[in-house]
């Protein structure tokens, strides 16, 4: 399987502790299998923190995702309630019950797999921690919002599985 990620570098060796927390899996390496996702963030990435845009691909064995030495949460490509909770658990820098299934604060998971919150679905997250809409409209208004998908790496383990393809 082929996987892209969008940066304004090359990255030539990937660190966790470079990657920011709280974000929609926990602190992890983000890639995505849709080439055109990653150059959308690639060039985001380059107009906040200068440089060019740069498409990162790596490669991983597709039996990887069923093998049993990793512990992998794969949400599909459909948004859900579990998945919702789980997105506002990891970017909620006041969440603590970190031993929840329903988090990866502490990296449980080598790897998580599912849709993008994309800006759109941010809103409604905010809109139900400002109490603006309650949780059954939150999960209505996710049904309509078109995701993509993402590939989140956690540990040394499931990061030293990738390998660098070339960039662009």
């Amino acid at each position: 399987m082929i996987l892209y990620h969008g940066s304004n570098v090359d990255i030539k060796n990937i660190s966790l502790s470079a990657c920011r927390p709280n974000k929609d899996f926990g602190r992890g390496f983000y890639l995505t299998d849709i080439p055109e996702q990653a150059e959308r963030m690639a060039e985001r990435v380059s107009r906040i923190y200068g440089g060019n845009p740069v498409l990162n691909i790596y490669e991983i064995e597709d039996s990887i995702f069923t093998s049993s030495d990793l512990n992998i949460k794969d949400f599909g490509l459909e948004t859900s309630e579990e998945w919702a909770r789980f997105v506002m658990n990891n970017r909620n820098r006041d969440f603590s019950e970190y031993s929840s299934l329903l988090c990866n604060l502490d990296s449980k998971y080598d790897i998580v797999i599912g849709p993008v919150a994309d800006d759109n679905m941010a809103m409604l997250f905010r809109q139900y921690e400002n109490e603006v809409i309650d949780f059954d409209t939150l999960l209505r208004g996710m049904i309509y919002k078109k995701t993509s998908s993402q590939y989140s790496f956690h540990t040394e383990k499931a990061i030293s599985l990738l390998r660098k393809v070339s960039y662009e």
